[in-house]
């Protein structure tokens, strides 16, 4: 039987709906379950998902959860506390300027953001929902955050792992830089994992998995992006780059010999997004639309990368 590894990118409240409907479509399609992978990996809105998934909830309780009838008060209380669509303003100082002479791309103007000041507490309480002893239920359950100050990737959850609650790594995982406060875990710091990688597909082993399912949806196939003047400057600084490294991540993984097989947005999915992943007023908007776009889009991922419909 094959070792599966779910891998879910960052992507904002928006693309926690796109994930929502796109997961939705994959169980309808390959009869898989989430919850029964062997390796569940989160970064951001994605360690956001990946939190509930661990914690037993299933899709279709996802699902209900996007349209405002779930049944579990900790489904409820998360979806009545989406952050507001723009954040309150940062301060100084800035996070780390070195990274600047030391990194490229996202990661390099990460070292330039200023600090954060949004409300985490959603996410610490969502955490503490589903915690059980000092992890997730889920024994393969990951999340990835960006030490700030090292310049690198980390993966908790993982053997040999910094020491971090719940809570603690799902914050740090969403420290969106400018917007969430950094989060000190130890001596170091930590800020959004989508800085090192949309969703750091690289970090399953051939140990891990024979078969990876990767949702991210801030990486699409060249020149997809959301329309409009917005969407053009959402694909210069953010999709284009993330896209980029996703995309050798996953020959990468390939090249291990384990079977990958990316379900990014498409034109069509797309479309019915809006260029700030943030804009919570649009959300019902956009998961309602991935619902009808997301089945043709999986079935295309699945059919191009060989895998059993």
């Amino acid at each position: 039987m094959s070792r599966i590894a779910l891998v879910l990118g960052c992507g904002g409240t928006i693309g926690g709906a796109w994930m929502i409907a796109a997961l939705h479509a994959l169980t309808e399609q390959t009869g898989f379950d989430p919850r029964e992978a062997d390796v569940l990996l989160g970064t951001s809105a994605g360690a956001e998902l990946m939190t509930m998934l661990a914690g037993g909830i299933g899709v279709d309780e996802l699902v209900d959860m996007q349209r405002g009838r779930a049944c579990d008060p900790r489904l409820r209380e998360h979806i009545a506390s989406t952050p507001p669509s723009r954040p309150p303003r940062p301060r100084l100082p800035l996070l780390n300027p070195g990274l600047l002479r030391t990194h490229s791309g996202l990661a390099a103007l990460t070292g330039i953001a200023p600090t954060g000041r949004g409300d985490a507490s959603w996410l610490q309480r969502l955490a503490e929902g589903f915690e059980v002893g000092s992890w997730l239920p889920h024994p393969g359950a990951r999340i990835v955050a960006y030490d700030v100050r090292a310049g690198e990737r980390v993966l908790f959850g993982a053997p040999d792992s910094p020491m971090a609650t719940v809570g603690e790594a799902l914050r740090a995982s969403w420290a969106t830089p400018g917007w969430m406060p950094p989060v000190p875990i130890g001596d170091r710091i930590f800020v959004d994992g989508g800085m090192g990688s949309t969703a750091s597909v690289d970090l399953i082993s051939p140990e891990d998995a024979d078969l990876v399912y990767v949702l991210a949806p801030m990486a699409s196939a060249p020149g997809v992006r959301i329309p409009g003047p917005g969407g053009g400057v959402e694909y210069r600084m953010i999709r284009r780059p993330m896209s980029t490294v996703l995309h050798a991540e996953i020959a990468t993984v390939r090249a291990r010999g384990t079977t990958v097989v990316p379900i990014l947005p498409t034109t069509a999915d797309l479309a019915g997004l809006t260029p700030n992943f943030m804009n919570g007023s649009r959300r019902v908007a956009a998961f309602e639309s991935s619902m009808r776009t997301a089945p043709h889009t999986v079935r295309a991922a699945l059919e191009a990368n060989g895998a059993d419909v």
